[in-house]
């Protein structure tokens, strides 16, 4: 599964953070019993580093780092843990970017066996980022070599946007991504399959600032085909804190 947040990755603005910390409590339980056994607490760190340099051949965009950890293990120890590295550069004079992406992690279940691995994900693509009343938007289109036990050679589209309101004291954001996969992704449970699964990853967010650099809100995570075969659209609220610095 990939989450992305390219959005930053291909603007430079000062209302944009450098880095954020956030505290999440998911309700997929509450919301949806059947298929959550649990509510838990999520942590997000992310790091963006604005690096503009018009003056050498290759001009790097910018840096983003993203740490994700779910706290649904036993007496809330980390149960899934997910990193995502992006790089954006040009060595021409249009502002359409190539960004370079790397994903990957792991996840913890009981029983221990059914543990997992999120596959590394290397992705490659151009992505264009603009301004429009106010709001920023950024769209990519890439290719992604999925680490799989049967490597998936594969396509996605990102969409990206944001918006403060009231000089930032709520801010309106969130991304979406449409991607493919290898139905047989080389384990006992998809050899026999074959061509490709369509999914789709969504995260609308609001944030309400409270002081200079902590927020409160919520974030809806939208998920299709990322969590489960089955063909279900599933919709997950959050409550959640963040703190800028």
């Amino acid at each position: 599964m990939k989450y992305a947040l390219l959005f930053l990755l291909t603007i430079s603005s000062d209302k944009l953070f450098p880095q954020n910390l956030q505290l999440h409590y998911d309700l997929r339980h509450t919301i949806d019993p059947a298929h959550n056994s649990q509510n838990f607490p999520t942590l997000y760190f992310e790091y963006f580093k604005s690096q503009n340099d018009t003056s050498s051949f290759i001009k790097p965009g910018a840096f983003f780092l993203k740490v994700e950890d779910d706290l649904q293990g036993a007496n809330n120890n980390i149960g899934k843990a997910f990193i995502q590295t992006s790089q954006t550069f040009r060595f021409w004079k249009p502002k359409i970017y190539l960004s370079l992406q790397y994903s990957g992690g792991l996840g913890v279940t009981e029983p221990k066996q059914y543990s997992y691995y999120i596959y590394n994900g290397l992705s490659l693509g151009p992505s264009y980022s603009f301004q429009w009343k106010g709001a920023y938007f950024s769209t990519a289109v890439y290719y992604t070599y999925n680490m799989l036990p049967k490597p998936s050679n594969d396509v996605m589209l990102s969409f990206y946007w944001g918006k403060g309101f009231w000089n930032y004291k709520v801010e309106f954001d969130g991304d979406f991504e449409l991607y493919t996969l290898n139905k047989n992704t080389g384990d006992g449970l998809t050899n026999n399959l074959k061509g490709k699964t369509v999914s789709f990853f969504g995260e609308p967010q609001v944030w309400f600032k409270i002081r200079k650099s902590l927020s409160v809100g919520s974030k809806i995570i939208l998920y299709y085909h990322v969590i489960t075969t089955e063909n279900l659209f599933e919709t997950y609220p959050t409550i959640a804190a963040r703190v800028k610095f």
